[in-house]
């Protein structure tokens, strides 16, 4: 049986997309995982790489390293995990997943003579967050590097939407194959739409995501609609980020018509939006990546038969309508998403939530996992 490491900086528990992949490749290969943290398990074997604490100390010399174009010195400060190479060369992988840019330089660095590279990409990384001006100047060049010196490099490549992919073709030469983060279908009754309508968000709760909107449009809908927001805020988030739940808290303190639940564990979310109508996201274009967003949340609500109610994100909306599953608003603001729900019928939603049961099929995760082996094969090949 061939041999695949698998190489993330995430914990596999708060991890879908990478955990779908491990579990797609478990049953063919015999997989190592290197990741920070991961639920525990005897599918596959993990190796902990140690969280590291970014010391001021840390941040001054890996920031004036960045600033003056030492990428690799600054990689190794910021990643340190060279002391697994030995280890993970003797193992004598057939093929290592890099999963995001940052991880390119160990899969090469774990890589023997004979080991392949496949590269996913998940998001555009040289404009991951180029809203931000501290990120810009310190980690866009860095990515840009990463990328251009390591891409040629690599036998495979995924990504998560075609726009995405298309950018990476333009700019670095390498068309990716499109893999995207639809779970695994699963079985749900459709529920009776009746009044209250329920809508529901579920995600991260940062404030680039601007969940302010959501709640805005609630003083514009009428009564017969409630909100119910689930959001997680990541371990390493910043205090501002943490903040920011309370703030939300406050803003939504107009109504009672909007809850705030609890996060919960990754196999409870399906069943959790199947209880209700519409499932909303509205990601205002910050930055590229938001602007040509699939986010697992998109694919959670069509799997769990819910009605969407959406921004104008491209990718998005062109599924929405291929298989008229909801709303699609005329701009990112919150009238023009109040202006699509307000006037929905209870028979509208319950067509569209039929709809997505009709679609949950194509948009699950099987034929994900054909793609994926379809591909790991030809490169093992």
């Amino acid at each position: 049986m061939k041999k695949i490491l698998v190489i993330v900086f995430s914990n596999l528990k708060h991890d879908a997309r990478v955990m779908r992949h491990v579990n797609f490749l478990k049953d063919e290969y015999e997989v190592t995982v290197a990741c920070l943290n991961a639920p525990p398990t005897d599918q596959f074997k993990v190796v902990k790489l140690p969280p590291q604490k970014l010391t001021l100390f840390k941040k001054l010399v890996s920031g004036s390293l960045l600033l003056t174009h030492f990428y690799s010195i600054a990689h190794n400060i910021l990643y340190p995990y060279q002391s697994f190479s030995k280890q993970f060369v003797k193992e004598n992988f057939d093929l290592i997943v890099a999963n995001d840019v940052e991880t390119l330089p160990l899969a090469f660095a774990f890589s023997g003579s004979k080991t392949k590279v496949l590269f996913d990409a998940h998001e555009y990384a040289p404009r991951h967050f180029e809203n931000v001006l501290t990120w810009r100047i310190f980690f866009q060049s860095f990515n840009i590097y990463l990328c251009n010196k390591y891409i040629p490099k690599i036998q495979g490549m995924v990504t998560v939407g075609r726009k995405i992919a298309e950018e990476y073709f333009k700019h670095f030469g390498v068309m990716p194959e499109v893999i995207t983060n639809a779970p695994a279908y699963r079985e749900f009754k459709t529920r009776w739409v009746e009044q209250p309508i329920k809508l529901v968000h579920h995600g991260i709760g940062t404030p680039s995501r601007k969940i302010e909107i959501m709640i805005e449009m609630m003083r514009i809908l009428p009564d017969h609609f409630t909100l119910d927001l689930v959001l997680m805020t990541p371990p390493s988030a910043s205090a501002q980020t943490k903040a920011y739940l309370g703030e939300l808290k406050t803003l939504a303190q107009f109504t009672k018509r909007i809850k705030f639940l609890q996060p919960v564990p990754v196999e409870e979310i399906l069943p959790l939006i199947n209880q209700y109508d519409v499932g909303l996201i509205i990601i205002p274009p910050i930055n590229f990546n938001y602007a040509n967003g699939l986010p697992n949340k998109f694919f959670d609500y069509i799997q769990a038969r819910v009605a969407l109610a959406i921004g104008p994100t491209p990718e998005m909306a062109e599924i929405v309508n291929q298989y008229s599953l909801g709303v699609v608003s005329e701009d990112f603001s919150p009238k023009a998403l109040a202006n699509k729900v307000r006037d929905l019928s209870p028979e509208q939603i319950q067509t569209f939530k039929n709809n997505a049961a009709l679609a949950a099929h194509e948009q699950s995760a099987e034929k994900n996992r054909s793609n994926l082996l379809r591909i790991v094969r030809n490169i093992l090949a």
